[in-house]
């Protein structure tokens, strides 16, 4: 049971195993996808398809026909990552063995819809994965393996996600065995050591910058590719360069604040007043922060490319003083 390319990848690895007989795959039902919204299957579906297995795609995992469905293939065990939905009792129960859930963290902390990106965006050493077998809480049933992995400053939510994808499904198909042969005992999570990984919101990318320096560092990385980190800049133009005066005197669109992504910074010890720009050159463009200052290297305009500090600056100068606004 599983629903985006982490289950994906957990699901090929099962896949490959001749000791393993996947009988069916439950995932999300097809969703709108793209500007013209065609409904698409998941990364899950696209890969049972090929593989020739049948695949059940129930709104509610709850519905009785949905359950009653299930229970014909008589499985054994059920394997679930990032399915998308609580599972009801009545399928924790139905195989004799359990449902073993894939967990991006290190239980229990981090329980919850977004482990890795608040593991990245609390500056944490590192995270790794759990193998959990499921009960009827949220992330709380007994601990059967984990597997570390350090998170380096190179790292953002996109390739932390990837390798634990990757760590997840092969230490999936190595605690099976031995878990149904009897030779993992569940291990109870302690509860006073447990956190919450609330669901990442569209809102959570706006930088406030009357944080510290390395606090909005570790929240751009986190938060990479989605929902990114974004600011708003004061005082410069839309695309196309020029400045439209409206009548009747109204306010120049270049004070409009125009949305900048920011893909890549450094934090350095400069110090000023939280969004105020320090400096602005092909280095890059230095911000000040609540403590120490962020010098952004990779930016984005709204509906514009990617750009380095140097090519966005040929095109959109800036100099010290501008500021950005947008707090939190």
């Amino acid at each position: 049971m599983g629903t985006p390319d982490l289950a994906a990848v957990s699901l090929t690895a099962l896949l490959r195993e001749t000791k393993f007989q996947v009988v069916a795959v439950v995932t999300q039902p097809d969703r709108p996808k793209g500007r013209d919204l065609k409904l698409t299957p998941s990364p899950v579906k696209e890969i049972a398809l090929r593989a020739g297995l049948p695949v059940l795609q129930p709104q509610k995992a709850r519905e009785e026909t949905f359950v009653a469905e299930l229970k014909t293939f008589q499985p054994d065990l059920i394997a679930v990552a990032a399915f998308g939905q609580i599972l009801p009792k009545s399928i924790l129960d139905l195989p004799p063995h359990g449902c073993l859930n894939v967990h991006t963290s290190l239980l229990p902390k981090y329980r919850g819809a977004a482990p890795i990106q608040w593991a990245i965006a609390n500056g944490d050493a590192e995270t790794g994965v759990t193998i959990m077998k499921m009960d009827v809480g949220m992330d709380t049933g007994d601990i059967l393996t984990q597997r570390t992995t350090p998170i380096s400053a190179a790292d953002n939510g996109q390739t932390v996600h990837d390798r634990l994808a990757q760590i997840g499904s092969e230490l999936l198909v190595q605690t099976i065995p031995d878990y149904v042969a009897g030779k993992i005992p569940p291990r109870k999570q302690d509860a006073a050591l447990a956190t919450h990984a609330a669901k990442i919101k569209k809102t959570d990318g706006q930088i406030d910058w009357r944080l510290p320096a390395t606090t909005i560092w570790n929240r751009l990385r986190a938060f990479t590719p989605w929902p990114g980190a974004f600011t708003f800049l004061l005082g410069v133009p839309p695309s196309g360069g020029s400045v439209v005066v409206p009548p009747e005197g109204g306010t120049p669109n270049a004070t409009r604040p125009q949305l900048l992504k920011i893909w890549e910074a450094q934090v350095t010890a400069a110090t000023g007043e939280p969004g105020r720009i320090l400096s602005a050159d092909k280095s890059g463009i230095l911000v000040a922060c609540g403590a120490g200052a962020l010098r952004i290297l990779i930016l984005q305009r709204e509906a514009g490319r990617r750009m380095n500090a140097g090519e966005f600056l040929a095109g959109h100068p800036l100099s010290a003083g501008q500021g950005f606004t947008g707090f939190q």
